[in-house]
């Protein structure tokens, strides 16, 4: 409460002599709190809580001053130092929503397809030595959040040395492949959730863990989400729309349309595993639950694209000692 009294007084001295109204609008995963102000004649602004003992608000100023070829949040004000930031209000409408709204897959993909076009005109806009690379450390820090968290926290297991054998022989494989790929502005969690519906184009948030890296990683964030999940079908079709769309643009993927898949399927395994790992803290460190249901989600990915792959054995192998070789209904927690 006391962060909101303090966010309610920056505004009254941004907004002299005008009344407004500030109610709860959404949460991040991690610290970031939004809250919407409503004026008297009605008009709205998005406000941003960042706790600066906690996070800083100059990465989200730097990427959104390189993302402006997309419809991001425009920064009306900032106190960079009380971690407050004033944003034109997209709306309240998440891709998300809509979808849930909206059952068939017809609307679905009328969807997805303006995100594809969104990402596309991002990548289009990408320049080395802008945004930190999304490099193997970093890649290896994400996936052993899989075995520090899924495995010792959900499962409350430790690997065994045979199990450890076929993780560092996943590792030695995925990784390679993946940092090979040409690379591109990388959003990172350019997910339903964080794109909004608006009249002109959609809107697009939460980009200020921003990277350089991998050109399929922002499409797998699309199409292989936590919260909403699609047919293999209508998933390969889409992946087939952004590949013709990316090749006319002129970005750098591959001629042959199953190496791009098969990038695109390799990258969803890396991402797979960290999210995993992710909503496990979120839930035993954090204490956020709404995450935790979602996970076999991930594991069903993970398990259906190993068993594909002849070198991917060893994770296969591994998952099935694991959680084993069922499809695992989402919502179930272990």
């Amino acid at each position: 409460m006391q962060r909101q009294t303090e966010l309610q007084n920056w505004l009254h001295a941004v907004y002299p002599e005008q009344n407004f109204e500030l109610s709860f609008a959404a949460a991040d995963a991690d610290f970031r709190r939004y809250f919407r102000a409503t004026f008297a004649d009605g008009k709205t602004v998005i406000c941003m809580d960042a706790p600066p003992d906690k996070m800083s608000v100059a990465p989200y100023l730097k990427v959104q001053k390189l993302f402006n070829m997309l419809n991001v949040p425009q920064v009306l004000h900032v106190d960079e130092a009380q971690g407050f930031m004033v944003l034109n209000d997209l709306g309240s409408t998440t891709f998300l929503t809509a979808m849930q709204q909206e059952q068939g897959t017809d609307a679905h993909k009328v969807l997805l397809l303006e995100a594809i076009d969104e990402l596309v005109e991002l990548q289009k806009a990408s320049r080395a030595g802008e945004l930190p690379e999304y490099d193997r450390d970093i890649m290896l820090r994400e996936i052993n959040l899989f075995p520090e968290w899924f495995v010792a926290k959900e499962l409350g297991r430790e690997l065994n040395f045979k199990q450890r054998q076929l993780w560092q022989q996943t590792v030695d494989t995925l990784l390679p492949p993946l940092l090979a790929q040409p690379q591109v502005y990388v959003h990172r969690d350019f997910i339903v959730r964080n794109l909004m519906l608006t009249t002109d184009r959609p809107g697009v948030l939460d980009f200020q863990d921003a990277l350089y890296g991998p050109i399929s990683y922002d499409l797998v964030s699309l199409l292989r989400d936590a919260f909403i999940e699609w047919e293999e079908e209508f998933v390969l079709d889409l992946v087939i729309r952004y590949w013709e769309k990316a090749r006319a643009a002129g970005l750098p993927v591959p001629a042959a349309f199953d190496e791009f898949y098969r990038w695109f399927e390799w990258m969803g395994v890396q991402r797979h595993l960290k999210v995993a790992g992710i909503f496990a803290r979120l839930y035993y460190r954090d204490g956020k639950d709404k995450y935790r249901p979602e996970i076999p989600r991930f594991l069903n990915y993970l398990r259906r694209t190993s068993r594909r792959y002849t070198e991917l054995a060893p994770l296969y192998a591994l998952l099935v000692e694991l959680v084993g070789d069922y499809e695992l209904e989402t919502g179930f927690t272990f």
